[in-house]
């Protein structure tokens, strides 16, 4: 357990002791840490008031762990006390308090409290020796496992070609880039996750690359993955390092360039939660829908309404989108930027002619309630935008990564061509169930995910959409499917493997589903980033 501060002088003040979570969730102060006072006028037994203060060796140990984004459950032992009555008072920090009775040598256990939003709270507790007049303080700061949402205006941090954030030149093979985030571009130093727009190019063999936080064990997953000739983006949420560093590995052959642009962050001082929606279609230009019926031209920028759309409301100051690009009638790539902002030089999505692929974006929304889509080829191509949810100071979900749960980031949840054996059929789904992943029935608003498709035979696309129905209708039968969803999350070629940042909402049971929207069969990688819960 994280250590605190060293102990204060009997009869002092409690000084905040810097604790925080060490890895496992687990935060503690250590009983010496206690000050005994006698109350005033206590002259027990005869003796001088302090002298019966230190009589009593009462010793506050606190211990708390998390148990979800703003939650937590504390114990307190009483080490030493006295066998009378104790009242033990716990001040959480943020305006409330509670009272409970104990005697002294017990242990008051799983005292469970839910913050009103993510932050630094700093718990005190009083035991007062109810017989003897004689009280004990000691005090745990406590910091919050999730963190709410602060959009970025599009910034690069890392471009291995030109020498920004890390030297000018390329990632050699089988080796990591290491890259400043916390502290950096106007992202506080106390960062807690990054929202990276990840992109590789100048490739001459096949690889992928993996994100994880600066210091840390590089994990097994890919958050993207390329061939010789490839210029590859994709979305990655990704915990920030106790140093303030992102990594990058490349895990190709060759050495190939590494571009990274951050777009929003999470921190327990930001004012946005998240909110999930049914995946939803807010733009295709092939039919009109929010947008005029023809491509957008080379080199120009189409407008879209975002508030007001799909459930979006007026108040959301981000939105979580799947932006796909299809028929594009050369090679570029797709800017999508907070409208009444002038472009940046960062790309969402980049493709070849005639090539059809999907990249996840979280973007700040701009004047108007809107966003800006720029197409930077010279020649025209189509654009399909669905949104899966938002952030809103009105929204109540925070995010939480998988290492404030005792984990490592990412976990890997499937791997079909290990686990199974068997593929996903053509037409058909795949149900997940998300319970294991859930700390004890929480209400999850979604689940961050990566998702590789991979072993194609042929081109296709995925959705992904909650489940309504429970496990056991699947253990009972296979019941009638769901609705076929409209929404895309990735989409592949003959022989490709794609990976996507999705954002999953889960089903009233906890079951996610996962869609094969093609006539040929693909298996499926599922690596669990995180998740946004309201409590």
């Amino acid at each position: 357990m994280a250590q605190a501060a060293g102990p204060a002088a009997p009869g002092g003040s409690v000084p905040p002791a810097s604790v925080a979570a060490d890895g496992t969730g687990a935060f503690d102060s250590p009983g010496d840490r206690t000050v005994r006072t006698a109350l005033p006028g206590n002259t027990a037994a005869g003796k001088p008031a302090q002298a019966s203060a230190e009589a009593s060796n009462l010793e506050l140990y606190i211990s708390g762990d998390i148990k979800s984004a703003r939650g937590m459950s504390l114990n307190i032992n009483l080490y030493n006390g006295v066998r009378v009555e104790h009242k033990v008072t716990i001040d959480w920090g943020d305006g409330t308090t509670e009272t409970v009775t104990a005697l002294g040598g017990e242990i008051v256990g799983d005292r469970r409290h839910t913050y009103p939003r993510p932050g630094d709270y700093l718990i005190t507790v009083t035991a007062t020796d109810t017989v003897n007049q004689v009280q004990a303080v000691n005090q745990l700061p406590f910091s919050t496992a999730g963190s709410f949402f602060a959009p970025h205006a599009p910034t690069r941090l890392l471009d291995t070609r030109a020498g920004i954030g890390a030297a000018k030149a390329k990632v050699g093979p089988y080796s990591p880039v290491r890259f400043k985030v916390a502290g950096n571009a106007k992202v506080p130093a106390r960062a807690a996750a990054v929202v990276l727009n990840v992109t590789v190019t100048n490739t001459t063999a096949g690889g992928y690359v993996s994100a994880y936080p600066g210091g840390t064990k590089r994990p097994e997953s890919s958050n993207l993955n390329y061939v010789a000739g490839q210029t590859v983006p994709n979305q990655v949420i990704v915990p920030i390092g106790k140093d303030g560093y992102v990594e990058l590995y490349n895990g190709g052959w060759n050495a190939a360039d590494l571009i990274a642009d951050v777009t929003g962050y999470f921190d327990r001082s930001a004012s946005n939660g998240y909110s999930s929606l049914d995946p939803a279609r807010l733009v295709d230009t092939r039919e009109g829908l929010g947008a005029s019926r023809r491509q957008i031209a080379g080199q120009s920028a189409i407008g879209v309404q975002i508030t007001g759309k799909g459930g979006v409301p007026a108040g959301a100051t981000a939105v979580a989108l799947n932006v796909t690009v299809t028929n594009p009638r050369q090679a570029g790539h797709l800017t999508v930027f907070p409208s009444g902002q002038t472009a940046p030089t960062t790309s969402n999505l980049n493709f070849g002619a005639g090539q059809t692929i999907a990249n996840s974006v979280i973007i700040p929304i701009g004047a108007g309630g809107k966003i800006d889509i720029r197409n930077g080829a010279w020649d025209g191509t189509d654009v399909v935008v669905d949104v899966v949810g938002y952030y809103s100071p009105d929204s109540k979900a925070a995010f939480t990564s998988t290492r404030s749960r005792n984990t490592s980031a990412p976990v890997r949840l499937m791997d079909s061509r290990r686990w199974t054996g068997w593929p996903c059929l053509a037409g058909g789904y795949m149900e997940m169930n998300m319970d294991s992943m859930n700390r004890g029935g929480l209400p999850i608003e979604a689940y961050v995910l990566n998702v590789t498709v991979t072993s194609t035979t042929g081109p296709g696309y995925l959705s992904v959409s909650p489940d309504p129905y429970p496990q056991d209708a699947y253990r009972n039968g296979r019941p009638v499917p769901p609705p076929r969803p409209g929404s895309s999350a990735l989409n592949w070629t003959a022989g490709a493997s794609v990976p996507n940042l999705v954002q999953a909402k889960p089903g009233p049971y906890e079951l996610i589903d996962f869609w094969n929207q093609s006539n040929r069969e693909a298996h499926y990688i599922l690596d669990w980033l995180g998740e946004y819960d309201t409590y």
